[in-house]
């Protein structure tokens, strides 16, 4: 399946986003954005969109039924083997959506589920420290430039997470 892109300079949401496209009768595609206004975790929890890191969503219409956690696992994978094309360092999945480099958040995804015309899609919203990092008391992040001999160049990491997505699904 290839994925359109979709590329904004600032949305609320990469997620919202994809919800919109969705309702406008595409059925995959790829989101991205140099800025979220309100980007989204689980639980209701915010995002911090840092300038400079990369987000993303990733939608498509589910045509056999999955476990959304068996999806979450699919995506965490993906995203890990995409990731270390450009680092050394394992990368470790925190269960159920986080990817984590030294106990440090790097990544993180957020799958939502709708429903437009009787069919079921997925989206996965992802948000990767590239160059910078936010500082939660309570939750050690990074980012991946902090690891890299070289500086990792944003759109280069999103074409690799692309291609792994088409190849996947």
């Amino acid at each position: 399946m290839k994925l359109k892109k979709y590329k904004f300079k600032c949305v609320n949401s990469t997620n919202d986003t994809a919800i919109k496209l969705i309702k406008k009768g595409n059925s995959h595609g790829i989101v991205v954005s140099d800025h979220q206004k309100k980007g989204k975790g689980r639980y209701g929890n915010k995002w911090i969109s840092i300038k400079g890191n990369l987000f993303l969503s990733i939608f498509f219409q589910l045509k056999k039924k999955y476990k959304l956690e068996n999806l979450s696992i699919v995506n965490c994978k993906i995203l890990k083997s995409a990731i270390s094309k450009f680092i050394r360092q394992k990368i470790e999945i925190k269960n159920p959506n986080d990817l984590l480099i030294n106990k440090k958040k790097i990544c993180g995804l957020l799958q939502e589920v709708t429903f437009y015309k009787e069919k079921k899609f997925l989206i996965v919203g992802i948000g990767i420290n590239i160059s910078q990092h936010p500082v939660i008391k309570e939750y050690p992040t990074a980012n991946l430039n902090q690891f890299s001999h070289k500086k990792i160049s944003k759109l280069m990491l999103f074409n690799n997470i692309k291609i792994a997505y088409e190849k996947k699904y």
